[in-house]
């Protein structure tokens, strides 16, 4: 087996990985600290489509995490790479928040509810039952259906939360239309990702917390895979899938010496 070429640069899964339930986990701070001071590149990924960039960046800063606004890629950045790609100037019917909003204003997207080219469907905390049926109709008026990521559930301090993955299949069993996921594990995520800082995936690494969609991902974009045990995997469930990271380690503070 031909030995992998040594990590230039870095991707990273935010929660579970750097941070868990709004708190910082040990070695997080430390890990950051020395990738900035390398002058490595690196992003901090998120499969969330609620919040920009800024946003992120405030929210990491009050934990004490500095993460700059252009080291951080969401799924909604990606799914407006993607459709701008696809269809520039296009048109789009949004169920999210700002984070999704504001990447499609970004790109020059008009967001309409008349004969829209698209559907995007991303994360909030408010799914309405009536911007649900206007999706379904412009689905089945011809719109085509996109969604930020296939998460089914999402973390709260209550317990899981219906996510954007487990809306979608409402919609697709309303519609028989299936979205084009552009969040983890598309890999399209990580490879947009790696162009937005110059990067190439086979001297880049991902670390994550997930094997379904940062391990599969970053296996997928052809990179080497680190799996933390710090979220949601645990090593007995690691046997399971049919592929495996590159390393198990416990936390993110033990890949510091790493980069």
């Amino acid at each position: 087996m031909a030995e992998r070429k040594p990590i230039e640069s870095w991707l990273t899964d935010m929660d579970g990985v750097l941070i868990h339930e709004g708190t910082p986990i040990p070695g997080a701070d430390a890990f950051l600290k020395t990738l900035k001071e390398s002058g490595r590149p690196f992003l901090v990924l998120t499969n969330n489509s609620i919040y920009t960039p800024r946003d992120l960046h405030a929210r990491l800063m009050r934990m004490g995490l500095d993460v700059p606004v252009e080291n951080i890629w969401t799924s909604a950045l990606a799914t407006a790479k993607f459709l701008d790609d696809q269809r520039p100037g296009g048109t789009a019917y949004v169920i999210g928040e700002a984070g999704l909003t504001t990447a499609l204003h970004d790109i020059g997207y008009v967001l309409t509810d008349h004969e829209p080219d698209y559907v995007v469907l991303g994360e909030t905390r408010t799914y309405s039952f009536e911007a649900l049926t206007k999706a379904i109709r412009l689905i089945n008026a011809g719109a085509r259906f996109i969604c930020t990521n296939p998460d089914e559930t999402g973390p709260s301090q209550e317990g899981p939360l219906p996510a954007t993955g487990a809306v979608a299949a409402l919609i697709t069993k309303a519609t028989g239309k299936k979205p084009y996921f552009a969040g983890k594990p598309n890999p399209l995520m990580m490879r947009t990702g790696l162009n937005a800082i110059g990067a190439h995936s086979e001297t880049s690494a991902m670390i994550g917390d997930r094997m379904d969609t940062d391990v599969l991902a970053g296996l997928e974009a052809g990179m080497q895979t680190f799996l933390v045990l710090t979220g949601l995997t645990r090593p007995e469930d690691v046997e399971s899938y049919p592929f495996r990271p590159s390393k198990i380690v416990d936390s993110i503070a033990d890949l510091v010496k790493l980069v």
